[in-house]
């Protein structure tokens, strides 16, 4: 059985291996940071941070009930995820670049809370990350043999948003420290790969879903 000193450290483990390898999330957050700044992109990483809570409370209470309907309309999830990247993807490719909030200022984390239910959804809505929280977390368990207490199970969870945490504020803070050197050529361009990365990711899931029924 883990001490809770191991049982933080695994849990902000997960967190980081869950936020850290590139994907839609972190492909927004980027491209928010570099838009608006720190707040901006750390308001795009906190969706994450909540998506990342739900689905180890799934893994680490073992809720029956919200499990058992991930699974039972799981296409319809992975589907509306993969309409929500493309529709994500075109706007960046269609929408003329814009730096709206200028190196030299700071706004505020307020001003971009619209941000969040977007990256929450499309955290919760990622097959990758779902299965991924599953597989630690369970495979955690095994190693604990079970989390024997609703307070272990809740430590777990905020450790587990403590490390997706911190990946995001280390993230948001890296590209908000390099966005000054940024031209509209530049801005053009990261926006443009953006787009095409979140239409890839967006279709690869669509695609994915015609291939089961239709294949």
């Amino acid at each position: 059985m883990l001490s809770v000193i191991q049982l933080v450290l695994a849990g902000l483990g997960i967190g980081l291996l869950m936020a850290a390898p590139i994907g839609p999330v972190n492909v927004l957050v980027i491209q928010r940071a570099m838009a608006k700044g720190f707040w901006g992109g750390l308001a795009a990483g906190l969706g994450a941070v909540l998506g990342d809570g739900v689905l180890a409370a799934v893994g680490a209470f073992s809720i029956a009930a919200i499990s058992d309907g991930m699974l039972a309309y799981g296409d319809t999830i992975q589907l509306v995820g993969g309409v929500l990247l493309v529709a994500f993807g075109l706007a960046l490719l269609l929408r003329r670049p814009v730096m709206t909030t200028p190196p030299h200022e700071r706004s505020h984390i307020l001003d971009h809370m619209g941000i969040i239910p977007q990256t929450f959804i499309l955290t919760v809505t990622n097959p990758g990350a779902v299965l991924g929280m599953a597989a630690m977390i369970g495979g955690l368990g095994s190693l604990m043999g079970g989390l024997n207490t609703n307070l272990e199970a809740l430590i777990l969870v905020a450790a587990v948003m403590g490390g997706s945490l911190l990946w995001w504020l280390g993230l948001s803070e890296l590209i908000a420290t390099i966005r000054h050197k940024l031209t509209d050529n530049r801005l053009k361009m990261i926006n443009r790969v953006a787009g095409f990365i979140l239409l890839a990711f967006g279709a690869a899931l669509i695609i994915e879903i015609g291939l089961r029924h239709f294949g």
